[in-house]
């Protein structure tokens, strides 16, 4: 029996026919990328030793944190702890980076090979490169040296999520313009992974450098231990309203409702992204809505509500709502109401400071802002009614005991010509760069198997079921985690298969 559930044999059906539909355009995209990008990929521009070790971190368990950790180790930060800190940082963000390396080099419908996904993906390479060859951290010196060598990569990975953003952007015309699918759930669930363990990489490198910085009143690093929610708002507020008054020239008010002294710890950029994209969503809401009424619009609410585990934030405006039907929408990377979006050529790397960069006209405000809420044991929800308004709740976790919820990934493929271990070796080493990947969530046993060898099909260069037989090879725990091992032979030519991957079976 499938160990995610049955799966009706139909809904089976509808993902073969769906990934048979994709296909077509995958070889259209990858032939397209081909002609422009020559070499993309990682063993054909990089030592094989260098792919061997990026592939085998990424087969490696990441080991998650808390705010309350983060908290009682930065504390102190004596001599001794910043050396463990660093030491720490030095073992596990090679195994992040490489994590995100294997899922960029294994993209669907020829993303991959999109030169802004190749351009972050060299960035996460390059980092890689920089901490597997620094030396062991063994004194204050090196983790000094070791503290510059983060600000560097802290630097360089400051404009990730624009740059990735415009690779989407260009998926996204070739499908309009091919009349191909328009819903990509694959996509949308590699950005939500990716864009999670930046978020956590960000914070863990930009928590060490602040420990090194002058000391500020009330914080631990990046961490404000009295942030009140009520004045962080009013100035994520006073930013939106800047931007409606530069946009349209005017601004709705909004009221905030709340006791300004009540501070909890958490992240105040992370607080202020959030609340500032539900803000600024309603005042445009708000304003299309009333701009050529000669009333004035009713004031957008803000609410901030103190519990026992969350603590709560309501954004409330009457601004015609969201149909129904498109709510699903709102979650998605392809969706925007935004006229035009931002060039990355006019964003300033030092700006990030910590928190994500504003993406207007992208569609990421929502969903990366989900994205900020849950990396700490938060949520964001959105309820509307169409021809009203529109509550936004933004949940955030007071006790700051949750761990990183760090995304799935699928890592390696291999695949060569069973009798010719030569060529075997070398068309193996190939595909661990091709790579394939399994569908995570919902999805039964079947699926899965018949998802990773379409990839290893592709990698192989060889097409068509019909004579591929498929077999576990092993399966083991690691942690929360499986690392199964499935086997392909294709009958009469020799060829073979082989998919590595790690995910979670919960749920499928």
């Amino acid at each position: 029996m499938p160990l995610g559930g049955l799966v009706p044999f139909a809904r089976m059906a509808a993902v073969a026919h769906a990934a048979t539909r994709a296909a077509g355009f995958v070889a259209r995209a990858s032939s397209a990328a081909s002609t422009v990008v020559k070499g993309s990929r990682l063993i054909d521009i990089m030592d094989k030793t260098v792919v061997d070790d990026v592939f085998g971190h990424a087969l490696k368990k990441q080991t998650g944190v808390s705010l309350k950790y983060m908290l009682d180790f930065g504390a102190n930060p004596i001599e001794r702890q910043l050396i463990l800190s660093a030491q720490f940082l030095h073992k596990e963000l090679p195994v992040r980076l490489a994590h995100r390396v294997a899922e960029l080099e294994n993209l669907p419908y020829g993303l991959s090979a999109k030169s802004s996904i190749l351009k972050v993906r060299d960035w996460y390479v390059e980092s890689f490169k920089e901490l597997r060859t620094f030396p062991t951290i063994k004194d204050l010196g090196d983790e000094i040296k070791f503290t510059e060598l983060l600000r560097s990569i802290y630097r360089r990975h400051a404009n990730v999520v624009p740059v990735m953003a415009q690779g989407v952007a260009e998926l996204r015309r070739e499908l309009v313009k091919h009349n191909s699918l328009t819903e990509l759930p694959e996509i949308h669930q590699f950005m939500d992974g990716f864009y999670l363990s930046r978020i956590g990489i960000r914070i863990l490198i930009g928590q060490h450098i602040a420990l090194h910085e002058p000391p500020k009143s009330n914080h631990i690093g990046l961490i404000c231990t009295k942030c009140s929610p009520v004045q962080v708002a009013q100035d994520a507020i006073n930013d939106a309203r800047s931007i409606c008054l530069r946009e349209y020239g005017a601004s709705p008010e909004v009221t905030v409702y709340g006791d300004p002294k009540f501070a909890f710890p958490y992240v105040p950029s992370h607080l202020h992204h959030m609340v500032f994209e539900l803000v600024k969503n309603s005042l445009r809401a708000m304003q299309d809505k009333y701009e050529d009424d000669d009333v004035e619009p009713p004031p957008i609410r803000l609410v901030v509500a103190e519990g026992g585990e969350d603590v709560t934030i309501k954004v409330s405006d009457e601004g015609g709502g969201i149909p129904r039907s498109g709510m699903p929408s709102i979650w998605t990377y392809l969706y925007s109401t935004a006229k035009q979006p931002v060039e990355v050529e006019a964003l300033d790397p030092a700006a990030e400071g910590g928190g994500p960069v504003v993406l207007a006209g992208y569609g990421y405000g929502l969903p990366i802002s989900r994205l900020y809420a849950r990396y700490f044991g938060g949520d964001l929800q959105i309820i509307s009614m169409e021809g009203y308004g529109t509550d936004a709740y933004l949940h955030l976790n007071r006790l700051g005991n949750s761990q990183e919820p760090l995304p799935w990934a699928a890592v390696r493929c291999l695949a060569g010509r069973l009798g010719r271990a030569a060529r075997g070796a070398e068309q193996g080493a190939g595909c661990q760069a091709l790579g394939c990947r399994h569908v995570q969530g919902g999805w039964n046993e079947w699926v899965q198997r018949w998802a990773c060898a379409q990839w290893c099909w592709r990698a192989a260069g060889v097409s068509g079921a019909g004579a591929w037989q498929w077999r576990m090879a092993s399966k083991r725990a690691v942690g929360g985690a499986a690392v199964v091992t499935q086997r392909y032979t294709h009958a009469g030519d020799g060829m073979w298969g082989e998919c590595i991957s790690m995910h979670a079976w919960g749920g499928g």
